[in-house]
């Protein structure tokens, strides 16, 4: 884990969120050059990107009903944060909607996914192991 992930404030991944994994997968490493690791995070395959060995963001399906199934194809950046249930927490005092409720991913970390008051939409990420 590098620093980026370790840092509160700091932007530390991006996903992207498709209806066609495998079309997006060859495009990203055909233009950019990334390689490409499938696993599992509890929710159906998850293709990591890595430039050499450092992995840089992630494919995933989306899901195939509740709101995330609607939404458009897009990349989503994930803000490293301090305590994703505190953060979380204010949102709607500050005038955002949490869209996505603080949820563990296995082996990362726990995350959620907010909008600010202009629909602006971002993730926030508690990384299990900031310090390894």
């Amino acid at each position: 884990m590098d620093d980026r992930m370790k840092t509160h404030g700091h932007i530390g991944w991006c996903d992207l969120m498709s209806d066609d994994v495998d079309k997006a997968r060859d495009f990203y490493a055909g233009v950019l050059g990334w390689d490409t690791e499938v696993m599992d995070v509890g929710k159906g395959p998850y293709t990591v990107f890595k430039a050499g060995d450092r992995p840089v963001a992630g494919l995933m399906a989306k899901p195939p009903e509740g709101p995330a199934s609607c939404a458009p194809t897009a990349w989503t950046s994930y803000v490293t944060v301090d305590d994703v249930d505190a953060r979380a927490a204010r949102v709607a005092d500050a005038g955002g909607v949490v869209i996505v409720a603080p949820v563990d991913i296995p082996t990362v970390g726990r995350m959620a996914i907010i909008q600010d008051p202009t629909g602006g939409v971002i993730g926030i990420i508690e990384y299990a192991d900031p310090g390894g």
